[in-house]
């Protein structure tokens, strides 16, 4: 289960107490909150496009990580962050960077397979 951030007070907490890792596609900030369930916010900003660009970049993300989002932990505030070089890459190249991060923040474990 899992909801978004909202406002951008709960986003500007994410990015001021949360730990970072980045890739070549994607930056992902993770911080616990004190509820049960993970909130994800997603963050395409102009600099990757106009908004259809934006906007298919986001659902690419907020699939990958549905499709995966019962092997997360719970109880993190994850916020992801699309960079310009994933404009105009396809589902399995913004899912495995997505996968990756994960990894390094250990809320997946390594062992699990990838779900392309």
């Amino acid at each position: 289960m899992s909801e978004s951030l909202k406002n951008s007070q709960q986003f500007g907490n994410v990015y001021k107490n949360g730990k970072s890792f980045a890739n070549k596609y994607l930056v992902m900030y993770v911080c616990k909150n004190e509820l049960s369930i993970n909130r994800l916010g997603i963050s395409v900003s102009k600099k990757v496009g106009n908004s259809v660009v934006r906007h298919r970049i986001s659902r690419l993300i907020r699939e990958s990580y549905r499709l995966n989002d019962s092997i997360s932990n719970s109880g993190l505030d994850i916020v992801i962050v699309a960079r310009a070089g994933s404009k105009g890459k396809n589902y399995s190249e913004i899912s495995s960077a997505l996968m990756h991060l994960a990894k390094l923040h250990k809320i997946i474990s390594s062992s699990e397979p990838d779900r392309n």
